[in-house]
């Protein structure tokens, strides 16, 4: 439970059940994906955000259901283009609370163009991927993480790519804040959400979340004996160097936590019309309401 008395705001107190969406999961059972949902449900409650201050946006995949379990202001968008339109929606009201779910595929394969200028730009988001490598809702092809000479529906005799590294991407595209969590380690990922929801910026989670059907390549046991946390290593985050070199490991030992974090104006600090007059979103349209209505029905 979160008690919480902000400046201004009436006295909340909140549960993670508050958070709850009225359409239950249809995730297959041990998916990574439950993991997530549940400790952001936790982290939402403890910071004391009300469901109608938050927003989350996804794109297309099993993860990209997300804001229909989760209680907010949710928008199911189109494959690839979840931080487009996310990125719109803290532009018309930078006061909301913009959370961007989806996967891998989803993330890094179609909506990689969107992820570079995101990044670059700082738009002020947090943006969560369920990272299974593995396109799971289509029912296991190879995905823009999976590792060279993984067998898939898609890729029978192995894969001759050489995967994407999200991190290392994160860092050089500009953002802000950059992490990696493992959905199997819910306190920890709580402490990473936390941390980057209440960050000014551009913010990524990278989450280890398995998928138990189509990737056995990549599942708990496979995480668990490797996982080390950068915390317990001293690992400074303002080193992006160390950052990218530790993103980079990847065997015996891969590193979560937060990798790469500092401090730059975000896109809506830097935008001059958002200066003065509150969110867009809450300002006159500037036109009569019969005008509004002309263009409303113009386009219905």
């Amino acid at each position: 439970m979160s008690t919480v008395v902000a400046q201004d705001k009436p006295f909340v107190e909140l549960k993670p059940k508050d958070f709850k969406g009225k359409v239950d999961p249809d995730w297959c059972p041990g998916c990574g994906d439950f993991g997530v949902l549940s400790s952001l449900q936790k982290v939402c409650a403890e910071l004391g955000r009300r469901p109608h201050e938050i927003l989350t946006v996804s794109g297309i995949g099993c993860s990209s259901n997300f804001p229909g379990y989760f209680n907010a202001y949710g928008m199911h968008t189109l494959h690839g283009r979840s931080l487009a339109v996310a990125t719109g929606a803290k532009m018309a009201n930078h006061e909301l609370t913009v959370i961007v779910t989806g996967g891998d595929g989803d993330g890094y394969g179609i909506g990689g163009n969107h992820f570079t200028h995101t990044a670059r730009r700082n738009v002020d988001l947090t943006y969560l991927v369920m990272n299974n490598q593995i396109y799971g809702l289509t029912t296991g092809q190879v995905s823009p993480t999976s590792c060279s000479g993984m067998k898939t529906k898609s890729t029978p005799f192995g894969s001759v790519e050489s995967p994407v590294n999200p991190i290392t991407s994160a860092i050089m595209n500009g953002a802000t804040f950059v992490a990696r969590g493992f959905s199997g380690d819910p306190k920890h990922l709580m402490e990473l959400m936390k941390k980057a929801i209440q960050h000014k910026g551009f913010a990524l989670i990278d989450v280890f979340s398995p998928c138990v059907t189509f990737n056995h390549d990549n599942d708990y046991t496979f995480f668990r004996p490797r996982l080390k946390r950068l915390e317990e290593e001293g690992h400074d985050p303002g080193d992006w160097k160390a950052a990218c070199e530790k993103a980079m490991m990847w065997g015996d030992k891969i590193y979560i936590g937060l990798f790469f974090q500092k401090d730059a104006p975000s896109l809506d600090q830097l935008e001059p019309v958002l200066d003065e007059g509150g969110p867009l979103a809450r300002r006159p349209l500037g036109l009569t309401r019969e005008q509004a209505q002309r263009i409303i029905k113009r386009m219905m």
